[in-house]
């Protein structure tokens, strides 16, 4: 098991636009089946968290929630859902936890945003960061990861228009 960030970014490092569009990335041509997509990612995991950001992004554009079980980590109130999806304020660590236990063994989605994802990493939590880069620069916008986290590149590939790398957080060594 594993805590993976999977995203999309632009090649300047967002995930959205200052407006928290995506349209820069639904628009590139990606191979659902191809390397590193997320049709393939998605048969891995057991539990995904993300912000309320992201979780907004979903309401107002009509995508409903799969049956993966999720968490939302906001202090905003949203209306409930059908669904396995749990709206929380705990901490990354105890929705972590949470996550772990109900995945069953397979792997855990840290979808977005990359503040969220940040927390995972300052807490210890982040296994491996996967970006698909879009051939498209905002010079504004939300970061892909807004923290100081050192990668090890495990794996390239391309996927049509995409720019795929896969990477392993790197812990410090311990003293």
């Amino acid at each position: 098991m594993a805590t993976i960030y999977y995203t999309g970014c632009t090649l300047d490092g967002f995930i959205a636009s200052p407006e928290h569009s995506l349209d820069w990335l639904t628009s590139r041509d990606i191979d659902q089946d191809g390397p590193m997509a997320f049709t393939g990612f998605e048969q891995q995991l057991g539990a995904c968290v993300m912000g309320a950001n992201t979780w907004q992004w979903l309401l107002d554009h009509d995508e409903s929630w799969g049956g993966t079980p999720a968490w939302v980590v906001t202090h905003r109130d949203f209306a409930p859902v059908e669904g396995p999806v749990t709206f929380t304020d705990a901490s990354v660590v105890d929705v972590h936890a949470a996550m772990t236990e109900q995945a069953g063994g397979k792997d855990l989605w840290v979808v977005g945003g990359g503040g969220l994802a940040g927390q995972f990493h300052a807490a210890g939590l982040l296994d491996e960061v996967w970006l698909q880069y879009a051939p498209v620069t905002l010079g504004d916008g939300h970061p892909v990861l807004p923290a100081h986290v050192e990668l090890e590149l495990l794996e390239v590939a391309r996927n049509r228009d995409f720019m795929c790398g896969r990477y392993a957080v790197v812990r410090p060594a311990a003293p």
